[in-house]
């Protein structure tokens, strides 16, 4: 059994991207994570200590995108899974990146890649 710790519309200031330009100026970005954890023993302690440290896990999100270069949304959502799952204790995560406002041609508000990892 799981219950879900979720950390929405975290936003980033990101230079991914495939094109020249999206590397040089830089896009807005939103991470959404989903984080399926068992809570009871948080719950009956009232302890930081048996949860996820929800600054913790923001800390590694905005890491991930301030520090490192991608390409692709799929590659920044995989990397986020891994860094995610390698240092909480959780049973899976599901994580949403959105780019804002994609060079692609015509009304697009963003592009959004979602995917779940155990």
């Amino acid at each position: 059994m799981s219950d879900i710790i979720r950390l929405h519309n975290m936003m980033f200031y990101g230079y991914h991207g495939v094109s020249p330009a999206e590397k040089e100026t830089g896009r807005r970005f939103e991470v959404d994570v989903e984080l399926h954890v068992d809570v009871r023993a948080a719950a009956d302690s009232d302890r930081l200590t048996d949860t996820v440290n929800y600054t913790q896990v923001y800390q590694a999100v905005e890491e991930i995108l301030s520090r490192e270069h991608f390409s692709l949304l799929e590659t920044i959502s995989e990397r986020l899974a891994e860094a995610i799952l390698s240092r909480f204790r959780v049973d899976s995560v599901v994580i949403r990146v959105r780019k804002k406002i994609p060079p692609i041609p015509g009304n697009l508000d963003h592009i959004e890649v979602e995917i779940r990892r155990p």
